[in-house]
């Protein structure tokens, strides 16, 4: 049974920080892309970072270079997202991704607000 189990979300002030996880089960990780989405309120899906299966090589949407970071331990079937400088913009709930067969995880709420 495929699962991407995302965590991490919540309420952040301006500024500050979250990282979030996602836990996969049930697929070979290691040979699967995986990348995060994000999703705001009456908008479409956005891409926001990916990672490649192997050698690490990153790249991320405009918006949240400098401040977000991408990475992956395949040992724990884990990837993560680390979110710095967040700001009321990056309010959405955010998705876990393996891009290979197309897995989604069930999202997690992220609300930056003062």
């Amino acid at each position: 049974q495929v699962q991407l189990v995302e965590s991490g979300g919540g309420l952040v002030q301006p500024g500050g920080s979250l990282r979030l996880s996602c836990a996969a089960s049930g697929f070979f990780f290691s040979s699967h892309v995986m990348s995060w989405y994000r999703q705001a309120p009456g908008k479409g899906r956005e891409l926001v970072a990916v990672i490649a299966s192997v050698g690490g090589r990153t790249n991320y949407v405009d918006s949240v270079k400098g401040r977000f970071t991408i990475s992956r331990d395949n040992a724990k079937n884990t990837v993560y997202l680390q979110m710095n400088n967040l700001q009321p913009e990056d309010t959405a709930v955010y998705y876990c991704h393996a891009e290979l067969n197309d897995y989604w995880g069930q999202g997690t709420q992220v609300t930056v607000s003062s």
